[in-house]
């Protein structure tokens, strides 16, 4: 994997760099300021934007995901990304764009949800649960609660037929509540939801994880517990919510690369784009060690497959001997890399590879006979494309 060479269709900016309207208390990125200290705010300029859609829509074949993402991109304001959309179109030959958009939900309103529909941009929506759960890490930079307003921010973009996701992040107390949170993002009409392990050095004691972070043993509670959930709720041997964790193990289960890095043999498939040009190997990994170079002076595509990266790429790969004898290591190949060096105390192994094993013991029977049923629909659906018919038999089975 390393030495093949990759295509650019996937893509990251953060066009306000670190900066955020909210202070919530395990956001890792918030610090990255230090980085780009000879400024106090930070947003991308118009040069530097038209420079990176310019080389996106050049350098890519025919599709390519551009997420936008910070920080909290919104800041940038709504004409930044209306003009986003004229640059794709004018340096774009004719090629798929899936535009997402990662936001806290606090400045959205009609005209957002307006252009977000119009466009059909994906949107990743931070909404931890329940008001108890979301308002206990989530707060402002008055340390009020952000819940009501995000809430109804994504009601919103749900009236308005944006396509949303919710992201919940899951800490020492959201992981308490699986199915709490679960039911709620349901009740509200959410049904694409992704739960996002948080893991973070403490800054008071830099030998062990923060106090926020999630165990091994919760994280793989929580998992098993929204998986039965999950699967409670097929209708007609078919999904009606959509979890991405489960979505992703799902492919390793019909023989096809999963599209979540976490999960992948080797990650760096795509690259971050800064504010201000500069271009680094991992949105979890934006520090001096992993910048690859700046969009001003070198091509997305060099950077994209550059020793550098490749090297990143392959550090995932390098993992201990109990994970190469693991039955479960092409599931998931050690996780994500970051969460390897998150807790100084226990880097030597995958901080998550407990929650794994538990999740996989508890749903591969399930996952064995929804992969048979897939591929029985597969051929299926071959036999019916003879005979004149069409299909897309993956996009068919999870939609």
């Amino acid at each position: 994997m390393a030495n093949k060479s990759r295509s650019l269709t996937s893509i990251l900016i953060k066009p306000a760099g670190p900066d955020c309207n909210l202070n919530c208390s395990y956001c890792f990125y918030l610090e990255k300021a230090e980085l780009f200290a000879d400024t106090a705010r930070h947003r991308m300029s118009n040069e530097v934007q038209e420079e990176v859609l310019r080389q996106v829509m050049q350098q890519s074949g025919e599709s390519v995901s551009i997420a936008w993402q910070g920080g909290e991109p919104t800041l940038m304001g709504l004409d930044f990304y209306k003009r986003a959309v004229e640059l794709e179109i004018k340096y774009g030959h004719g090629q798929v764009v899936g535009n997402g958009l990662q936001t806290n939900g606090t400045l959205l309103n009609e005209d957002w949800a307006a252009f977000l529909q119009k466009y059909d941009w994906l949107v990743g929506l931070s909404l931890d649960g329940p008001e108890h759960i979301h308002d206990h890490y989530r707060r402002d930079n008055a340390e009020k609660g952000t819940h009501k307003k995000v809430e109804s921010n994504g009601l919103m973009l749900l009236q308005n037929g944006v396509a949303t996701n919710v992201l919940a992040t899951l800490t020492d107390y959201s992981v308490q509540f699986p199915g709490e949170t679960y039911n709620y993002f349901k009740s509200l009409g959410f049904t694409w939801m992704q739960f996002i392990p948080i893991v973070e050095t403490d800054k008071n004691d830099p030998s062990q994880a923060a106090p926020f972070s999630v165990t091994a043993e919760k994280y793989g509670e929580f998992l098993c517990e929204i998986f039965d959930l999950w699967l409670a709720d097929f209708r007609n041997g078919e999904p009606t919510t959509n979890v991405r964790h489960f979505d992703s193990v799902f492919y390793t289960y019909v023989g096809m690369e999963p599209p979540e890095c976490t999960m992948m043999r080797e990650c760096g498939p795509y690259v971050v784009v800064e504010h201000n040009g500069n271009v680094y190997s991992c949105d979890f990994f934006v520090e001096p060690k992993w910048k690859l170079g700046n969009i001003m002076d070198n091509r997305i595509i060099s950077m994209l497959n550059s020793k550098k990266q490749q090297a990143f790429g392959a550090a995932k790969a390098v993992l201990p001997g109990e994970c190469r004898k693991c039955p479960w290591l092409t599931k998931c190949y050690g996780g994500c890399t970051k969460d390897r060096v998150k807790d100084p105390r226990d880097n030597r192994k995958p901080r998550f590879c407990k929650s794994y094993k538990m999740f996989f013991a508890h749903a591969d029977k399930a996952f064995r006979i929804l992969a048979e049923e897939w591929k029985k629909k597969q051929r299926d659906l071959q036999e019916k494309e003879r005979t004149g018919g069409t299909y897309n038999a993956f996009k068919d089975f999870m939609k």
